[in-house]
């Protein structure tokens, strides 16, 4: 067999395959083009999902003609300064979202491509190229700018077109490239139109955390936090600083996927497992392992400290330095969820709400005073008639008539009336009022009603203490009179063997006691009357699972998880209001006590408003 060339059209259509994958990858790579251009606005109009067509406008800089059909080859490109092209290192210079020359050349080669651009003072012009072929090339009326428009991709590969999914899924897929880009650059406005209908409108000028709650969810505003963090790059010939910004949802405020993490390195959107995983431990302790936190990450470094030509999609980054990233990334995420101190998504949903309302209670008259008590008058008198008696329920027998919405006995307990109630005012999570079924602390807070899951706050609490006395040298041990035998399989305990020195520092003392066991010689102090068989078998499944996989930071906050969880108050136990309050107060200086060690809340507030409505006053 001998070797021949490949004919330019099939050199194109192969190098389609890489660029083009669907109708987003197109549609990625003309906005970013968009953007090159120094426009201010970006419109988008969408037909079939992008398969059938799709449009991109903008006001950039536009092109002259000799320019647009320069443009329409392969590996032509004004990304790359010309002073610079021929150099090793003109790749490490780029400050584009596009620099391979690629797009424009392998769309047109498996689609119908329409180009208009005219430049300031400049005539406009026209160039049409259907799958390869120039079938139109003269001037066009248009406004500043670029105007590009692709119809019929992959018409005429029907192997390529027959394994793109339905137009919705392909139109899902447009609107998430879109909106990467419009986060990365909350400068310019972006207009999105599927099937003539408007689905994004986002202006210019907005800062960076209004246009990533516009794009995603607008309660993310209220439940995120600020990330501000810088270092200077280290171990480089290079001067600099590595800063991360963007915006991280509370622990609370989470997702079953991960489709609503959005990372971005120098401004280009990007799909990093590096990045993904550093999101995962910064969560670590905080999220259940189903969950996902709502992130908005944006990575600025030199371009010197980061590989940009890994893929020819751009999606793809690799970084000289991948450790000093991944800790940037996690002490910057951890710093920005320690200042949130015990926020936590507070606003109860609808359906939860709901099971508070009877299904028994007869509709109320909009006339009746009760409904509205400011504007009816006072509520108590209501119920008195003119003497001060209760003229609500004549008689006896219709007292026994009424029905009885609640007939469980009460499972709450308050302690008994006595000294005024403290004020609430000085109080974020308020004054303990009462316990219910043995596990919820009742609080009244100035602006509501506060309900505390007492062993979820508790072992967050006993985590972070736990951390802190790390921080400051080590945990102190209670030595047990009798050390405790914990049989294991061999396995689980040459890990905990392994980890001995590591357990030790938390004030955990073992020691190998033959093939199939651990004696436990003391433990943490922090933990109290721990049991420790159940202590230690968790921490063995822990390093089962975790161990070859994190770093020993990472490790450490999962022993200390897992201790905490055995050292805290169990649901079940009756606590005086003294208690209550001091959990209460201690949860208000913690950091993260707004969710416990596996991700749940520790507490939950119902406000007025809310109550009010519960109640059919509002």
């Amino acid at each position: 067999m001998s070797i021949r060339r490949l004919p330019e059209h099939l050199v194109n259509r192969i190098a389609a395959g890489e660029v083009v994958e669907r109708p987003a990858s197109a549609l990625k790579e003309l906005v970013e083009n968009a953007l090159d251009a120094g426009t201010s606005l970006v419109w988008v109009k969408l037909i079939g999902g992008g398969i059938v067509r799709m449009e991109v406008a903008d006001l950039g800089c536009g092109m002259v003609p000799d320019e647009m059909a320069l443009a329409l080859e392969r590996h032509a490109t004004s990304k790359l300064p010309e002073s610079l092209v021929g150099e090793d290192g003109a790749l490490d210079a780029v400050a584009t979202l596009g620099f391979r020359g690629e797009a424009l050349p392998s769309i047109a080669s498996v689609a119908r491509l329409t180009l208009e651009s005219r430049v300031l003072d400049g005539d406009g012009w026209r160039r049409v190229v259907d799958n390869g072929a120039v079938v139109e090339d003269g001037p066009a009326s248009i406004p500043l700018g670029t105007r590009v428009v692709v119809e019929d991709l992959f018409a005429r590969i029907p192997a390529r077109r027959k394994f793109l999914r339905s137009p919705r899924a392909e139109y899902a897929a447009c609107l998430d490239a879109v909106r990467r880009l419009a986060m990365a650059r909350p400068d310019v406005g972006f207009r999105v139109e599927n099937e003539g209908r408007g689905v994004i409108s986002v202006p210019p000028g907005q800062d960076r955390p209004t246009r990533v709650a516009a794009l995603t969810d607008r309660a993310l505003a209220e439940n995120a936090v600020g990330i501000d963090f810088v270092r200077p790059v280290t171990g480089s010939a290079t001067d600099g600083d590595m800063a991360l910004g963007g915006v991280a949802s509370l622990p609370t405020f989470n997702r079953g996927v991960a489709d609503h993490q959005y990372l971005f390195v120098n401004g280009r959107p990007v799909k990093d497992r590096l990045l993904l995983g550093a999101i995962r431990g910064a969560y670590a302790e905080m999220l259940p392992r189903d969950r996902h936190a709502v992130v908005a990450l944006f990575l600025d470094l030199p371009t010197s400290e980061v590989d940009v030509n890994v893929h020819p999609a751009k999606t793809e980054v690799r970084f000289r330095d991948a450790t000093a990233v991944r800790g940037l990334v996690v002490s910057g995420l951890r710093r920005a969820l320690d200042k949130a101190g015990f926020r936590a998504v507070q606003r109860p949903a609808m359906d939860v709400a709901a099971l508070f309302t009877s299904d028994n209670v007869a509709p109320r008259d909009p006339d009746d005073p009760h409904r509205h008590p400011r504007k009816g008058g006072d509520s108590a008198s209501s119920f008195l008639g003119e003497d001060g008696g209760v003229t609500a329920f004549a008689g006896p027998s219709e007292v026994r008539e009424r029905p009885t919405f609640f007939t469980p006995p009460p499972q709450g307990r308050a302690e008994p009336a006595g000294a005024p109630p403290p004020a609430t005012i000085d109080h974020p999570l308020g004054v303990a009022r009462g316990q219910v079924a043995k596990t919820y602390i009742v609080a009244e807070a100035e602006d509501g009603l506060v309900i505390v899951d007492q062993h979820a706050a508790h072992e967050r609490l006993v985590l972070e203490r736990m951390r802190a006395a790390m921080a400051g040298g080590a945990v102190s041990s209670q030595t047990l009179l009798i050390p405790a035998v914990v049989e294991l399989d061999e396995p689980a305990c040459d890990r905990l063997e392994a980890r001995a020195d590591e357990l030790a520092a938390f004030g955990l003392v073992l020691e190998r006691f033959g093939p199939h066991a651990t004696l436990v010689r003391a433990t943490p102090a922090l933990l109290g009357t721990a049991d420790p068989a159940a202590l230690v078998t968790d921490l063995a499944d822990e390093l089962a699972a975790y161990d070859q996989a994190l770093s020993l930071r990472e490790r450490l906050d999962h022993v200390a998880a897992t201790m905490a969880c055995h050292g805290s108050v169990r649901a079940g136990r009756v606590l005086a209001v003294a208690e209550m309050n001091a959990l209460l107060r201690e949860m208000e200086v913690t950091p993260r006590s707004g969710q416990c060690n596996h991700g749940r809340p520790t507490w939950v507030k119902l406000a007025h408003a809310d109550i009010e409505k519960l109640f059919g006053r509002r």
